[in-house]
């Protein structure tokens, strides 16, 4: 499940992607724009300038600002870097890989060949779209998509 700061963080580098390019945005106003806690969202845009998606400037024209087109920023990315592993169990990822406690025989678990199924599916939606395709989304695609799923 992606968590509140997995969602706010793609609504920031969506908001970002949204802006020309080479033009930063004020954590305070992307805060306001997408109904987000300052506070919060100024810690996971430090999380994302840290793993390099963002740059920042301080004084005059500064804030924050994509460090490199939207095209070249897959999805997936951000949600690790926030959220970490896409496997809903560690048994099941393929980053973070560790055995459950109380599983005998993990090649005949029913829990965890699901989950590897789920793993995948997350994986192959969120790896294969860049930011600027998620910037793009128009809002009337992403509902029939939703309900057609």
């Amino acid at each position: 499940m992606l968590t509140k700061k997995g969602k706010y963080g793609l609504k920031a580098v969506v908001h970002l992607a949204r802006l020309t390019p080479g033009t930063s945005a004020l954590v305070a106003d992307i805060a306001e724009s997408n109904n987000i806690p300052k506070k919060f969202l100024d810690a996971i845009l430090g999380e994302l300038r840290n793993a390099g998606f963002l740059h920042s400037k301080k004084g005059k024209g500064g804030g924050y600002m994509l460090a490199r087109p939207p095209e070249t920023i897959i999805v997936g990315d951000i949600v690790r870097v926030l959220d970490g592993p896409l496997a809903p169990l560690p048994c099941a990822s393929k980053t973070a890989y560790r055995p459950c406690e109380d599983c005998p025989n993990e090649d005949a678990c029913a829990v965890r060949l699901m989950m590897l199924e789920v793993r995948e599916s997350i994986a192959r939606v969120l790896d294969r779209r860049n930011l600027a395709e998620m910037r793009d989304l128009p809002k009337d695609e992403m509902d029939s998509f939703v309900y057609h799923i």
